[in-house]
């Protein structure tokens, strides 16, 4: 470690996982030592520290109704209130919502807690809204969730197939090393497909300027080319894969010219894609929230992997399905089992065998989780609606926010009858609808790992003091199962000390970590899952081509397109679709107290094509109100390209608190993919209307 280091840390915001050096003197730079990015780092993690301390959650705070101000409470108090609640509960009536935000080791002991000791599965994440359909894609066509590749595979790619990512703009440290491989290889291509001119779609070889919700049909269509080509590699088809007739079967209704209407491109742009796809060694497809916030978004997730499936382009170096993780720790909380439907260790909640295991790792009695998968972060809200929850606990986000629907699910939070909100930010919005505030600690303040888009486990050390009485998040866990009679369950003696439990219940999982430790970590630096004990780490999987179904076999599927949820209308005639900003993440609560990013973008606004701003009599600058069959904002007008007509475009991070009447998600429905429960946020039908 450099003289000059205080810390080798991970960067909390996006999933790449950027490896970090904190200096003595308080300046961030990229740890050229850490294998995912080589010491690459974007303006956010390198201003992460400016947000440290301010505005901080410094001691529990209590009131008894929420038309009431806050008291200061000692920890004594809060707890005490917390766990009386609980005790009286039943545990149907309990509901927890985390975070991507926590490290594994606040994700395992809330699910020991909730799950196992209170035997309540409503524990969900806001990562229901970010990876929960890549979940569960990857778990039906290839058996178990993880990403096959890895970012080595960036360098070594000759056909990069980018999918519903602005990954320039959300994974930029990962977009720059693409970018750098295409400059040493050109005979290497970029494609792109997204329905906005993005900056990644702006560096692409062939741009997919695809309409909102065709994504299945353009997948389809590829297949249906490459079978009429006789591209497909039906040696690997044969020897590893089931459901390709089912699936040929229903590629068959999407002829090229059909698929490009649909679509809103040429058939000569569809067929450059297919021919780019099957005449390139190495395939590598990356995809994120354009594809995941579907009401369809498993059957994208899968009809891509089909792509795979067909050309035998997963398992090699340079090629395969990868999912770009949202958030820094999405991953680690998918091995902790932090999803109403998930137990540690890749298990599910729905298989008895999976039950019995983990209870007897926790030393519970049989029976003590429940049999029936929890409810997922927008059924919670409906329970509210109903009257059928009695505790619900926040932690670590921002769903007055976040969730859909802003209006109905603000009116559900009022409806609680006790919250608890843990966080290490006040104010939020979300702090608005809580009776117990409980100040954790956040990054630098905490020791745990996380766990990034490439599988890769990084232990991130506390280098600050916590602020206040902030305390770690599985510390305010474990305190409370104490309390609630758990002594022996939540006996640890330090954060090593839960990853090692957690670890433990790796073992001959798909995910297994029985070989990482915190002092291997700190020993020998980050390391990829699987690494069962003695290991060196894994960079892909299925290099066998066998995968983790019941024979082993892939799963082709057989996937109509649907289309959107919502589609517009002559009385919402316009697709409104939204997404992250470089400079931004999530609802503001770090980088809006950074003034070098609010100064990036200092306010929200909306992207209109010229050709539509024209008929509304609209210039550049403009106020417009936006409004959709849930609600309206207000925001100025630019004119731009970058989007095609009838379709306008929103950044998602603006709250209450940081402009007025700007919510994104007060316009969005919670309808929602039937298998991952993931919401359709990423676009809706809107109006739109010129203000003074």
């Amino acid at each position: 470690m450099p003289t000059d280091t205080l810390a080798k840390t991970l960067c909390p915001y996006c999933g790449v996982g950027c490896g970090l050096e904190v200096t003595a003197d308080a300046r961030v730079r990229g740890d050229r030592a850490h294998p995912s990015t080589l010491g690459m780092v974007c303006v956010k993690g390198a201003t992460v520290l400016e947000s440290i301390g301010k505005d901080r959650l410094l001691y529990p705070m209590v009131r008894a109704r929420l038309d009431e101000p806050f008291r200061q409470a000692s920890w004594e108090e809060a707890l005490a209130l917390v766990v009386g609640r609980l005790r009286a509960a039943s545990p149907e009536s309990l509901c927890f919502y985390g975070s991507g935000q926590f490290v594994t080791e606040d994700y395992y002991v809330a699910q020991k807690l909730f799950k196992g000791c209170l035997g309540s599965n409503h524990i969900d994440a806001n990562s229901r809204l970010c990876m929960s359909s890549a979940v569960s894609g990857y778990l039906q066509s290839l058996g178990s969730d993880g990403p096959p590749a890895c970012y080595d595979d960036l360098d070594l790619t000759d056909c990069a197939f980018l999918v519903g990512t602005n990954t320039a703009e959300c994974h930029p440290v990962l977009f720059n090393r693409l970018l750098k491989h295409r400059k040493q290889d050109l005979n290497s291509r970029l494609v792109v497909v997204d329905p906005r001119a993005t900056p990644t779609a702006k560096a692409a070889d062939l741009h997919l300027a695809i309409r909102p919700g065709s994504d299945i049909d353009l997948f389809n269509g590829i297949a249906h080319l490459i079978l009429q080509w006789d591209r497909a590699d039906q040696r690997f088809i044969g020897a590893h894969t089931q459901g390709f007739a089912a699936m040929a079967e229903v590629v068959r209704h999407y002829p090229p010219e059909a698929v490009a209407r649909r679509c809103g491109i040429t058939t000569a742009a569809l067929e450059l894609a297919a021919r780019l796809w099957v005449n390139s060694a190495r395939v590598l497809s990356l995809w994120s929230m354009g594809i995941n916030q579907s009401i369809e978004g498993t059957a994208k997730v899968r009809a891509l992997i089909n792509l795979h499936l067909l050309t035998a382009q997963i398992g090699r170096p340079g090629s395969g399905p990868f999912s770009l993780t949202g958030q820094p720790n999405a991953m680690g909380g998918r091995e902790a089992g932090g999803l109403s439907q998930l137990l540690p260790g890749y298990r599910s909640v729905a298989d008895p065998d999976h039950r019995r295991q983990v209870e007897e790792h926790w030393q519970l009695p049989s029976g003590s989780i429940a049999a029936r998968p929890g409810r997922t972060a927008w059924e919670m809200i409906e329970a509210l609606e109903a009257g059928a929850v009695e505790v619900f606990w926040i932690a670590a986000t921002n769903p007055a926010v976040s969730l859909p629907d802003l209006e109905r699910t603000k009116a559900a939070l009022l409806r609680s009858p006790f919250t608890v909100y843990q966080d290490c930010y006040y104010p939020t919005e979300t702090a608005r609808y809580a009776h117990v505030l409980l100040p954790a600690t956040q990054w630098s303040e905490k020791t745990g790992t996380m766990t990034n888009s490439e599988r890769r486990v990084t232990l991130c050390p506390a280098f600050h003091p916590p602020p206040g009485e902030a305390r770690d998040d599985w510390q305010i866990f474990a305190e409370v199962g104490r309390r609630l009679g758990f002594a022996e369950q939540f006996a640890f003696a330090d954060a090593a000390a839960v990853f090692a439990e957690f670890a433990a219940l790796t073992r001959g999982r798909p995910c297994e970590m029985t070989g990482i430790s915190h002092a291997r970590l700190e020993r020998e630096g980050p390391l990829q899952w699987p690494c069962p004990a003695g290991s060196a780490g894994t960079a892909r999987l299925y290099t066998d081509w066998r995968f983790a179904t019941p024979d082993a076999r892939a799963r082709f599927a057989a996937c109509h397109a649907r289309g959107l949820a919502e589609p517009p209308d002559p009385e919402y005639p316009f697709v409104l679709i939204n997404g992250r900003l470089y400079g931004h993440w999530h609802t503001l609560t770090r980088t809006g107290r950074i003034e070098k990013l609010l100064n990036l973008y200092p306010e929200p606004f909306i992207e209109i094509h010229p050709r539509d701003a024209g008929k509304l009599g609209l210039g550049e600058g403009d106020w417009v109100e936006v409004r959709s069959r849930r609600g309206a904002i207000r925001l100025p007008a630019r004119l731009t390209l970058a989007v095609a007509p009838g379709t306008v475009f929103v950044p998602m991070h603006w709250g209450a608190l940081w402009a007025e009447a700007a919510e994104v998600n007060a316009l969005t429905h919670p309808e929602s993919d039937p298998i991952s429960g993931q919401p359709e946020v990423k676009s809706c039908a809107v109006q739109l209307s010129a203000l003074p």
